[in-house]
């Protein structure tokens, strides 16, 4: 089969190295989407494993169409019988770009009757319930024309299951996890965030330091397919389990100046099962102290866009005095305060994301290599 992966702007270069290392080979990274083919075999694995991606979505097909009538044609050509029941429970997520087909709902409504008319011809059946299992299926048009999809995750891989308490202005987990996979990193080093929120970045460094695949205890919408063997899944989720590091680890410090915050960061540690891995404190920024000589910190500070109350370039500064006390660590952040910079000092790499649909900067500070390049 041909499989996409999206992945968010700024991030690919991580899924890439995700995906080759779960030897899949090159992948080229096309508006947003990593190709590659595989078997429903690495559909499973791709969906336990991805830190970095936001879902696995199966290629149905793709065809030029300019009208309704050429949607439905090109969309009744693909053999849904392979994949859906009459049972199914079909939902149209649809997207339209610089294509005469711009009204997405009525395309939606199209491609469902198309992929309807498709099972009444080929299964033979007449009425269709859809009380059974989901089938998301994408429709994407550029330029004319048409990628359709059907997404084995359902729910997008950023819900890892563990974060079930709101936070401020929270980072994704899939980009949290691709930051930290591109950062200097390990296990053997310190780790901190002086922002942590509702705790993503330190729980993701937790899990990553032991090696926990995300997807590991969720549920995915192609489980309930009948197409795909029931056996698939558990050996896979067995051999998550029989990868992960029990070993000793370097200390991971969570800190907030706000305790409910810190609270609901405690809380989604101990659902990832990382509570014992972190260390957690309500503190100011300015009071930042570490004591550990070499380590890594990676934040999400506020903007200013969704919490107001911040005097922001005053926080950027304290944030600076803290980090610069520390000579022989490296921090990470990512911000969209055009600020950042005037205040924290100019910045050794800079690279833009994308978080809660606002174009930010990754900001990078390298520290001094660690004696022995440890």
């Amino acid at each position: 089969m041909k499989l996409l992966i999206p992945v968010a702007s700024g991030i690919e270069a991580a899924a890439k190295r995700e995906i080759e290392r779960l030897g899949f080979g090159h992948a080229p990274a096309i508006r947003g989407r990593i190709a590659l083919s595989g078997s429903w075999e690495d559909v499973a694995k791709l969906n336990v494993f991805l830190r970095a991606g936001e879902r696995v979505l199966i290629l149905i097909g793709s065809f030029h169409a300019e009208t309704f009538d050429a949607l439905f044609e090109g969309v009744f050509s693909l053999p849904w019988e392979e994949f859906l029941t009459p049972h199914a429970r079909i939902l149209i997520d649809g997207k339209s770009v610089k294509s005469k087909l711009a009204a997405v709902k009525a395309a939606g409504g199209v491609v469902k009757k198309a992929i309807l008319s498709r099972l009444r011809e080929r299964l033979h059946v007449r009425t269709f319930d859809e009380r059974g299992e989901r089938a998301i299926v994408g429709v994407s048009l550029f330029e004319d024309e048409v990628q359709i999809t059907l997404d084995t995750s359902g729910d997008g891989l950023h819900r890892r299951g563990y974060r079930v308490l709101t936070g401020e202005a929270p980072l994704r987990e899939t980009t949290a996890a691709a930051i930290i996979e591109d950062s200097l990193y390990r296990r053997n080093k310190a780790f901190a965030d002086p922002f942590s929120g509702s705790g993503t970045i330190p729980i993701e460094a937790a899990l990553y330091a032991r090696n926990i695949a995300p997807g590991r205890d969720r549920k995915f919408d192609f489980e309930s397919w009948k197409c795909v063997q029931k056996s698939l899944l558990p050996p896979i989720r067995e051999e998550a389990r029989e990868g992960e590091y029990h070993g000793p680890i370097a200390p991971i410090y969570a800190s907030d100046i706000s305790p409910k915050a810190v609270e609901t960061a405690r809380e989604h540690a101990r659902r990832a099962g990382v509570l014992q891995d972190i260390t957690f404190s309500v503190r100011d920024v300015k009071d930042l102290s570490l004591q550990e000589r070499y380590g890594v910190l990676i934040s999400n500070p506020p903007y200013g866009e969704r919490i107001k109350s911040v005097d922001l370039f005053f926080l950027y500064r304290n944030f600076a005095a803290a980090f610069h006390a520390l000579p022989d660590w490296s921090a990470y952040f990512v911000t969209s305060y055009e600020g950042a910079e005037e205040a924290f000092g100019r910045a050794d790499k800079r690279r833009y994301l994308f978080n809660a649909n606002l174009k930010c900067s990754l900001l990078t500070y390298f520290g001094k290599k660690p004696e022995g390049g440890i």
